[in-house]
């Protein structure tokens, strides 16, 4: 904005200021009403009657008086003018402004003051919201929170009783409610909920009558709840930009995410009834939501991903007739590309046995949660990564909780995030609504609270 070379500055949102290069003036009572009087004129020219009646209210002089009277308001415009002469000279006349204005009882003299809309706080005010009114969400948050910060109290709080002072200060007060709505407005259409609700709630206690704020802060509450119904954990890692939460859902229903589904080591996708993968596993359903049930498209952009690893081994067809027989190492990951620009990091924490019962334990998930990261760091395109509890279901890893799987994957991407913060914007730890009541969640609500109580900053 224009204020910031401004060197003669008016403030009436809140007490009456004068500054003149940043510098706050002294001015006696009276040449402080005088002056809220002219602002309070919005540019309309004053005659000596209006000044004397509204600043020393004195509506009525004898003829003998008004030369008294006269020079009183003078000597205030001469004073005013002599401060804002400090700035260069003639700042005076510029802004306060003399003429004559014909009457039947021969010209009076009258003042009016002339400023800048940077050197009037409450035009600037006038002017950013305006604007904000008209810009997109973006814009209209910064004009919109740069107009909040010139709000400093009361409109004209000098003569906030004064009948003159009265139409301007209410119109300030409306537009100042109206702003306050419009941010709130704008920062939940730019999904900024937490910048929102503290705005709504202090509109609310300054309010406690006022339906409309109540009703506002209802609505806002109730429009948070409703958008975040499946979020049941939410934070930021210490000292990071990436967040971690936690979703009641179904992991194929993240949309905005890359997935990370779990594989055994051979990468088996035949699913189905007397096949190698169950179909209730996830990954027996990811061939059935993602590939139209095609496994013979999964498998040929598995095979393009595996040509740069080595196996480990192979079986023999005796042994194990069905499925693949090429075996990877534990941490083998594989980025599938999926529609809607996304990736599936198929990962390898389980061995599959001959007897087609997969087995993993914690150290096989944590060596795969190792490789993992590093991968989705070079594919993910830095969308958020959706992750099921990984080894909860037929993997089978049996010395660790839900809640301690969880935990673990968490630890996986905080350390992974401390190497490179661009590795994914956010973790999102999906549990089906059927495995809540398996799961300790304030277990992992306590371990993300001591992670942000171990933030060196």
């Amino acid at each position: 904005m224009e204020n910031a070379t401004a060197r003669v500055r008016v403030c009436v949102l809140g007490p009456l200021r004068l500054e003149i290069d940043g510098e706050q003036v002294r001015l006696p009572p009276y040449t402080r009403r005088l002056l809220v009087r002219l602002v309070a004129a919005e540019g309309r020219a004053l005659t000596i009657r209006d000044l004397r009646r509204d600043v020393w209210d004195i509506s009525e002089e004898l003829p003998h008086q008004h030369p008294r009277g006269r020079n009183e308001v003078q000597k205030r415009i001469l004073e005013l003018r002599h401060k804002l002469d400090a700035v260069e000279p003639g700042t005076g006349r510029r802004v306060l402004q003399t003429s004559q204005l014909p009457t039947a009882r021969g010209p009076e003299t009258t003042y009016r003051l002339v400023l800048r809309p940077a050197e009037l706080d409450c035009a600037e005010f006038t002017e950013l919201v305006n604007g904000a009114l008209c810009a997109p969400p973006a814009e209209a948050v910064r004009k919109l929170t740069e107009a909040m910060a010139l709000y400093a109290g009361a409109p004209l709080a000098d003569t906030e009783d004064e009948k003159f002072a009265k139409p301007l200060a209410d119109r300030l007060q409306q537009l100042y409610e109206s702003a306050r709505r419009e941010l709130i407005r704008c920062h939940m259409e730019l999904g900024r909920g937490d910048l929102a609700l503290p705005l709504a709630e202090q509109m609310a206690a300054e309010q406690p009558e006022n339906e409309r704020s109540a009703e506002l802060l209802q609505g806002l509450r109730g429009q948070l709840r409703s958008e975040r119904r499946f979020e049941l954990l939410r934070t930021r890692l210490p000292g990071l930009p990436n967040e971690v939460c936690v979703v009641r859902g179904d992991l194929f229903d993240q949309g905005d995410a890359n997935l990370v589904i779990g594989f055994t080591d051979t990468f088996d996708t035949l699913a189905g009834q007397d096949q190698v993968i169950s179909a209730e596993s996830v990954q027996g359903q990811l061939v059935e939501r993602l590939f139209g049930g095609s496994a013979r498209v999964l498998d040929a952009r598995l095979r393009t991903g595996l040509r740069a690893v080595t196996p480990v081994g192979v079986e023999r067809a005796q042994d194990k007739p069905k499925g693949k027989r090429l075996r990877y190492p534990i941490g083998t990951v594989v980025p599938v590309p999926v529609a809607g620009d996304r990736r599936v990091f198929a990962t390898a924490y389980s061995r599959l046995g001959n007897d087609l019962v997969a087995r993993a334990d914690r150290a096989d998930l944590d060596r795969a949660l190792h490789q993992l990261w590093p991968t989705v760091a070079r594919a993910g395109l830095h969308k958020p990564v959706a992750v099921p509890l990984l080894g909860s279901g037929l993997a089978r890893i049996v010395q660790a909780r839900r809640e301690q799987l969880a935990i673990a994957v968490i630890d996986s991407y905080f350390a992974a995030c401390r190497l490179d913060p661009r590795t994914a914007p956010e973790l999102r730890i999906v549990v089906r609504a059927q495995d809540l009541p398996m799961i300790d969640l304030a277990v992992v609500g306590a371990h993300l609270t001591g992670l942000r109580d171990t933030d060196p900053s």
